[in-house]
């Protein structure tokens, strides 16, 4: 309190937030070189990303988990964005994993669901952005299947119908939506952007960064520097600079 009333405390700062929530591909991106840090640092002080991935979830769990991680609330709390990337469990094979499985149409309306339930906390459509699974590489998932003792759960053509369902959605919601399944296989060898079959290496990483940043910075483009440049900051009086209105 005694440094607050020195300084005079000016009003507190709105910070901007982010949100990205998926699977095992969202819960990784803030590790060194993943497309998650990548964002928090081409927002920094401008926008704080959220990382809200669940590793082996789908999109029957996230739907019940997305009231308790954002509700409704005022509107500085209204995330600028919000990523939604599920599929890659949705889309396992019934037979081998039946327990992350979910079947096609289930997949579909639990996304819907899910823009929906933004939509009814303020979160408009045109501040989602849906992305698709990536594709599968078939025979690098097979080793990594064979070497957890059991057989290959995942076919690629499988992939490519959820993906398609996530496209659909994504029209039918009014949403941004980003194709990676279909992205990635414009590559002659898309194996190279994943690192065992299914999740994302350094450069797979690289490739879903610059491709969601053109959506992402569409949405932040008119968020202002917090603070003043350090080179703005009045030498004599900083606190002129540092608590008045004008903080960007």
């Amino acid at each position: 309190m005694a440094l607050c009333e020195a300084a005079g405390c000016g009003s507190a700062l709105s910070w901007p937030r982010l949100l990205l929530f998926g699977d095992s591909i969202t819960q990784f991106s803030f590790q060194q070189g993943g497309w998650g840090a990548s964002l928090a640092d081409r927002l920094v002080r401008k926008c704080d990303v959220l990382n809200r991935g669940f590793s082996g979830y789908n999109t029957r769990w996230a739907k019940i988990i997305l009231p308790r991680l954002i509700r409704k609330g005022n509107s500085l709390d209204i995330p600028v964005a919000v990523t939604i990337f599920f599929g890659a469990n949705d889309s396992a094979l019934k037979d081998e994993n039946p327990k992350q499985h979910i079947p096609l149409e289930e997949y579909a309306a639990n996304l819907k669901s899910m823009v929906q339930y933004l939509k009814s906390v303020d979160i408009p459509e045109n501040r989602v952005i849906l992305i698709t699974p990536t594709p599968l590489c078939e025979t690098a998932w097979e080793k990594e299947c064979i070497i957890q003792g059991c057989k290959l759960n995942r076919l690629n053509s499988v992939v490519g119908e959820y993906a398609n369902a996530c496209l659909q959605v994504a029209q039918d919601c009014g949403t941004d939506v980003l194709n990676l399944w279909t992205l990635m296989q414009d590559s002659q060898d898309f194996s190279s952007y994943l690192s065992d079959g299914l999740h994302l290496s350094p450069k797979g990483n690289e490739f879903l960064f610059s491709h969601l940043w053109p959506v992402i910075e569409k949405k932040v483009s008119s968020l202002p520097l917090l603070l003043p440049y350090w080179r703005d900051v009045a030498e004599a009086k900083p606190e002129l600079s540092l608590l008045g209105d004008g903080d960007h």
